[in-house]
């Protein structure tokens, strides 16, 4: 990435998501270009107009924004992709995989032939999944591909314990690792409040114990809950990507639990699962190793075993 403040960052796919994202970037000065690219030429086109209307009353970088196609997203230095089949009523994000696969092939070849240069991060669903399909379908490195992973289950973890502890939700330490689905789980004993382990917060402070198998189901299930309302989960999603945003451009060095292709790292090889790593300007520039309990390590491994099986029916309808 280049350095100081001329940042060129690309959102491929302007949903409820990307949409949003674009807000995010405008409101923080992150970016000093920022390229919209939609099959719904239109209505990208209607967002940027709507969006440079805003620039007036926004008090930070003022950057260029356009609405065009992959020439015009050329030299990015972080390319977003949330474009792609987006989950109907009834279905799983994992039922996404073999047709979001197929598309991420077409895309992700014309982001290496106009920005070869840029961090990648992956916000269509099945994110792990998809990763591993543009790692294999281009010559990008695996610190310059990330998904979004589990850092928005980890948001919605640390928003649930919060209001059990009635604080602010910034004071609580924690991650949701493996992989965003329902084999997504919490390693409680890296989690803390203000310093301490979360019973012994609770237990001094007069509170009752977290029921840990409830809090875990609703962080898996709240997404879903959401989508069930609304159609669309969106502002949690696109803060989680403008924090991974964030860290990179402001090489940070942050540790978030984003998906990156595993190799050796916690067991397991040529796997993308989403464990702490360390973000910044060159995008996952390491990977935290933590130690497991044996029955998180159990948990470890069955969402492995789950990417796996994903994994193996993706290659299956993108062979070829």
């Amino acid at each position: 990435m280049r350095q100081g403040a001329a940042v060129k960052i690309t959102v491929i796919g302007m949903g409820a998501v990307g949409t949003e994202v674009v807000g995010h970037l405008l409101n923080s000065g992150v970016a000093s270009e920022i390229v919209v690219i939609d099959q719904a030429g239109a209505k990208a086109q209607a967002e940027i107009w709507d969006f440079s209307h805003t620039t007036s009353f926004i008090y930070a970088q003022n950057p260029r924004l356009i609405a065009g196609d992959y020439a015009d997203s050329a030299g990015s230095d972080i390319v977003v992709i949330t474009a792609g089949a987006q989950i109907k009523p009834g279905q799983t994000r994992d039922a996404l995989a073999q047709i979001n696969s197929a598309i991420m092939k077409s895309v992700i070849a014309e982001v290496e032939r106009t920005s070869p240069g840029a961090i990648v991060l992956m916000v269509t669903n099945p994110v792990d999944i998809l990763v591993q399909v543009v790692l294999r379908h281009s010559s990008f490195p695996k610190e310059r591909v990330i998904s979004l992973g589990t850092i928005v289950d980890t948001a919605r973890f640390m928003r649930i314990v919060s209001e059990h502890v009635a604080i602010d939700p910034k004071n609580i330490f924690g991650w949701v690792l493996g992989d965003h689905s329902d084999t997504g789980f919490i390693p409680w004993s890296l989690c803390n409040v203000c310093g301490l382990d979360v019973d012994s917060y609770c237990e001094l402070n007069g509170l009752p114990p977290i029921d840990r198998t409830e809090v875990r189901r609703r962080v898996l299930q709240i997404g879903l809950d959401i989508f069930a309302g609304k159609g669309n989960t969106n502002h949690g999603i696109a803060a989680s990507v403008f924090r991974i945003i964030r860290a990179i451009a402001g090489n940070e060095r942050s540790v978030l639990p984003v998906g990156t292709l595993l190799q050796g790292e916690y067991g397991v090889s040529d796997v993308v699962m989403s464990v702490p790593c360390v973000i910044g300007r060159a995008g996952r520039e390491a990977i935290v190793a933590c130690r497991f309990t044996d029955e998180e390590q159990a948990a470890f491994e069955a969402s492995h075993a789950h990417v796996l099986a994903l994994l193996a029916q993706a290659e299956a309808q993108t062979a070829g």
